[in-house]
């Protein structure tokens, strides 16, 4: 089966506005080279519009923008699911997921491969609160935004974690991977 790993960036006080974060050609690098570890991304609407206006456009340009351009290619061929009951049609190399959630994302994990990512906040509640992420990555970012949106708001029950790797980078952002306690 494979795992299903969610991976975001937060500033210290819990912002997770893409906005927020400290971006350099490290951090590209590493978003780059997770991101070519997964099969295929899951997404909801609102971060598969937003990764699609910033980097589908990048992907159409000759070597995409200075240090920015790992990433592009990495993402703009990656097989995407989009969770979404409002949109009627995607492309970018996506479908579009409807109906149960839990159903099918553990038909995504039972499927042949190596991993599936998503990040965003809506679509990882749900996902949390149906016990179905392995993986947690948070990349703290040396900042505090003193504005929203934050992780996990609302979430109906404690989820215990354990750290399993952490890696430090120039900018003094921090990556730190969990992975859920199992009962």
């Amino acid at each position: 089966m494979r795992p299903l790993r969610y991976a975001i960036n937060i500033t210290l006080d819990g912002c997770c506005d893409h906005r927020a974060g400290i971006t350099d050609e490290e951090l590209h690098r590493y978003w780059a080279e997770n991101l070519a570890q997964a099969d295929a991304l899951l997404f909801g609407r609102v971060t598969y519009e937003m990764m699609q206006e910033a980097w589908r456009l990048l992907t159409r340009a000759v070597a995409g923008a200075g240090w920015t351009g790992p990433f592009a290619p990495t993402v703009g061929p990656a097989k995407k699911y989009v969770v979404s009951s409002t949109l009627n049609q995607v492309d970018w190399n996506a479908e579009l997921i409807r109906g149960d959630l839990g159903q099918a994302v553990q038909q995504l994990k039972q499927a042949p491969g190596k991993r599936l990512f998503t990040g965003g906040v809506t679509l990882p509640l749900a996902l949390a609160e149906l016990g179905l992420i392995d993986e947690y990555e948070f990349v703290v970012h040396p900042r505090l935004a003193g504005h929203g949106p934050t992780l996990f708001a609302g979430l109906s029950k404690w989820i215990d974690l354990k750290l399993v790797d952490r890696r430090e980078f120039g900018s003094g952002a921090v990556a730190m991977r969990y992975e859920p306690r199992r009962k």
